[in-house]
C-alpha cells in the first residue's frame, strides 16, 4: 500500500509512475486525497473538542471545590454537548479512515526507474541467458506424455479425485518431486535463509498483508465456513510473520525460505501451453523471502537472482532472466525479475520463478517495521522468490533429459532421488 503522505505530496509523480502499468490513477490519486483532507481536518477538530473538553472537566472540579455549584452546573451541560460531538466527530474520523484505506488498496505500486515501458509479456526485457537449448533425438515427447510413458504422473487420476488442475506422482516421479524439493531448501539454507514450515491457510489479515487482497480475490480458494484461504505461495504465511513486528535495525536483514504447496484458481484455458505441468490449481513451491533496510533492498534483489541462477546452473537447464514490464508486472511488485527454462519438446520458453522487490508496499500493509539507530521507527523493504516452483522445473528436465532409454536425473539430484534415469 502506498503511502499517503507520498501522495500527497507527489500527485503528479505518482500518477505518472502508475502511468507505466497502464493505470490511469488520476480520479482514485484525487480521492486518496481528499479523503486524507477530510480525515486531517476531522481529527484535528477531534482534537480541539477533547481538549476543550478535558479542560472544562478540571474547571468543573475546581468549582465544586469552591462550592460553585451552579457554575459547575451550567458547565456541565457543556461538557455534554462536547461528548456528542466528540462521539459524532469519532464516528465521522472512523468512516473516513475506511474509505481512505480501501482507495489506497485500489493503487498497486508504483514500478521502479528501470522498469521498461510496455502492456504485454511480449515487451518484457531479456537481460540474462545462460545454457545451451539441447537437440532432442527423433520421437522425443512433451511431458505429459513421458509422464503416462513411464507411468510417473497421473493426470486423470488427479481428475477423478478432485478435478483438472490436480496430478498425482507416482513412483519415480513422487521421488524426483521430492528430491526438488529438499534440494531446494538445502541451496537455500546454504545461502543463510532459516527455514519455516507454516500454515497452509491464512486469514484474512494475511491475505491483505501482503497485496493478495483484494486484488486476487477471485484466484484464491475461499474456505467459507471458517473465512480463511488456501495460500497461493508460501510468500504470504512467511510475509505475515512479521506483520505487526518491529526488528531492531542490527537483525537486519532476515531471511527466510519454505516449502508450500501452493493453490490458485486461475481462470481455465485450452490448449498445449496448459497441458500437463504447464498450469495447475496445485502445486508445490519452495520460497524465498527477505526483508531488508531500504537502501540494500536492490543488492538483496540482485542477490536473489543470483542464488536463482546458480541452482538452475546446476540442474542444467537453458534459462533466461526477464526484467518484467510495467503492464506485466505484479499488483505488488515494484521491480521483478521472471525466470524462464526453455522446454525443447514443447519449443518454448515456462516461467519457473518470479524474483520480486516490493520496497515498503507490503511493509506498509503489514505494518513492519524496523528500529533505527537513532530509535526512529521506519518502514521495511520486503522481497520475495521462487526458489523454485516446481512442475515447470520438472517439465524441463523430463523433456530436456529424455534419450531413447529413458529420463536422465540430473547429476546434482541423484543423491536425493538415490536413482540415475527413470526408465
Amino acid at each position: 500500500m502506498l503511502q499517503t503522505v507520498f501522495i500527497r505530496e507527489n500527485r503528479e509523480k505518482v500518477i505518472q509512475a502508475l502511468g507505466k502499468r497502464n493505470f490511469d490513477a488520476t480520479a482514485l490519486v484525487d480521492e486518496v486525497i481528499a479523503l486524507d483532507e477530510k480525515r486531517r481536518h476531522t481529527q484535528v477538530e477531534l482534537d480541539t473538542i477533547l481538549s476543550e473538553s478535558n479542560k472544562l472537566s478540571k474547571d468543573i472540579g475546581e468549582l465544586m471545590k469552591a462550592g460553585e455549584k451552579a457554575k459547575a452546573t451550567l458547565l456541565k451541560e457543556k461538557t455534554t454537548q462536547y461528548k456528542d460531538k466528540s462521539k459524532e466527530l469519532s464516528e465521522t474520523l472512523a468512516t473516513v479512515s475506511e474509505e481512505l484505506t480501501q482507495a489506497l488498496y485500489k493503487l498497486p505500486n508504483t514500478p521502479a526507474d528501470i522498469v521498461p515501458e510496455g502492456k504485454t509479456p511480449e515487451e518484457n526485457l531479456e537481460v540474462y541467458r545462460q545454457g545451451d537449448i539441447p537437440t532432442l533425438f527423433e520421437g522425443a515427447l512433451p511431458h505429459w506424455e513421458l509422464a503416462k510413458k513411464y507411468d510417473i504422473i497421473d493426470f486423470e487420476l488427479g481428475v477423478k479425485i478432485t478435478g483438472a488442475g490436480f496430478p498425482v506422482y507416482k513412483g519415480k516421479g513422487a521421488r524426483l518431486q521430492r528430491a526438488l524439493i529438499t534440494y531446494f531448501l538445502d541451496k537455500n539454507t546454504d545461502a543463510g535463509y532459516k527455514e519455516y514450515q507454516v500454515p497452509h491457510l491464512v486469514n484474512e489479515a494475511s491475505g491483505y498483508g501482503t497485496g493478495q487482497l483484494p486484488d486476487k480475490e477471485g484466484q484464491m480458494y475461499h474456505v467459507g465456513l471458517d473465512d480463511l484461504y488456501l495460500i497461493p505461495t508460501a510468500e504470504v504465511p512467511v510475509t505475515n510473520l512479521f506483520r505487526d513486528v518491529i526488528i531492531e535495525e542490527k537483525d537486519l536483514p532476515v531471511l527466510c525460505t519454505g516449502y508450500t504447496p501452493c493453490f490458485r484458481r486461475e481462470a481455465g484455458s485450452y490448449g498445449a501451453h496448459v497441458r500437463g505441468l504447464n498450469r495447475l490449481h496445485q502445486f508445490d513451491k519452495v520460497e524465498i523471502v527477505r526483508v531488508e533496510k531500504p537502501e540494500n533492498s536492490y543488492a538483496a534483489l540482485d542477490g536473489m537472482v543470483d542464488h536463482v541462477k546458480t541452482i538452475l546452473d546446476e540442474l542444467g537447464l537453458p534459462y533466461r532472466v526477464l526484467r518484467l514490464c510495467g503492464g506485466d508486472m505484479g499488483f505488488a511488485s515494484a521491480l521483478t525479475y521472471d525466470f524462464e527454462v526453455f522446454s525443447t519438446a514443447q519449443d518454448r520458453w515456462l516461467e519457473i520463478s518470479s524474483v520480486s522487490n516490493f520496497e515498503t508496499f507490503q511493509s506498509n500493509r503489514l505494518k513492519l517495521r524496523f528500529r533505527d539507530k537513532e530509535g526512529k521507527n521506519q518502514l521495511a523493504h520486503t522481497l520475495n522468490g521462487s526458489s523454485l516452483a516446481l512442475p515447470r522445473v520438472l517439465a524441463g528436465i523430463l523433456e530436456n533429459y529424455q534419450t531413447p532409454e529413458g529420463i536422465v536425473i540430473p547429476e546434482v539430484l541423484r543423491k536425493y532421488t538415490g536413482f540415475d534415469i527413470i526408465d
